[in-house]
């Protein structure tokens, strides 16, 4: 992959991880641009245009949190890896809740952040949408659309605001309609992704903030606590449901009926 027209952006306080961050990133062939607080962070996102964000959370001025809600806010979708050392399950969700694309834990795997990197790039690549993208979309469920070439929802004609990853979630589930995948399905078939511990908890968070989009009255069903995904787990005819960690059956209705 030909990474030197990528730009990564490093919001890091601590300067040798920020040393280490720009010294492989730079051996990959990656762009980068560094800043050292929340605030600066914030500004260089809006003016140096990165590909992607590596964000801590614990940052002077203006936390990772609130750096990443501000831009999405603003409707900037440049794609987020949280950085935290923070092992708190409830800190990685909330990352995940407020836009955030991807985690690492500190002390984290170069290789494996890395990878992380250019799968996230790599999502993201899409084309900009255009005047006529609406009406070349194709019909998925009810009044809901999908422009895959320009990688748009909508619903009855108005463009949705999804993430890459829920984007990537949605277009999934609608490929393969009345399915039925646990979440270890979904993090190896749509992100791929291997189990890691906690990290299927990120499916539950991409399924229910999807829902809340696309569905015009999201059932409020909430199966799991005390942070739970609004998500539908069911047993299939057959066999007794599989309760084991991630094995759980999810379903969107939304993109599957």
């Amino acid at each position: 992959m030909n990474n030197q027209q990528k730009t990564v952006l490093i919001v890091e306080d601590e300067k040798n991880i920020v040393d280490i961050l720009r010294f492989n990133l730079q051996r990959e062939g990656y762009q980068t641009c560094e800043a050292y607080d929340g605030a600066d962070g914030l500004a260089k996102a809006r003016s140096e245009n990165p590909d992607l964000i590596l964000l801590d959370v614990m940052l002077p001025q203006m936390n990772g949190f609130d750096v990443c809600r501000t831009l999405r806010q603003e409707r900037n979708n440049v794609p987020v890896i949280i950085l935290t050392a923070r092992e708190e399950e409830t800190d990685k969700v909330f990352g995940l809740e407020i836009g955030a694309d991807d985690y690492i834990t500190k002390p984290f795997s170069m290789r494996e952040l890395i990878a992380r990197v250019g799968a996230n790039i790599r999502r993201t690549a899409m084309a900009a949408p255009s005047s006529s993208a609406a009406d070349a979309a194709m019909p998925v469920a009810g009044d809901l659309a999908i422009n895959t070439d320009s990688h748009q929802v909508y619903r009855s004609g108005k463009a949705i605001d999804l993430t890459q990853r829920e984007y990537e979630l949605l277009t999934f589930l609608a490929s393969h309609p009345n399915k039925v995948y646990s979440r270890v399905d979904l993090m190896e078939q749509v992100w791929n992704y291997g189990y890691v511990g906690d990290d299927v908890r990120t499916v539950d968070v991409t399924v229910r903030r999807l829902r809340e989009k696309i569905e015009a009255t999201p059932p409020i069903r909430s199966i799991f606590s005390p942070v739970g995904a609004r998500v539908t787990i069911s047993a299939s005819d057959g066999p007794a449901p599989d309760r084991r960690p991630g094995k759980e059956r999810v379903s969107c209705s939304a993109a599957c009926t």
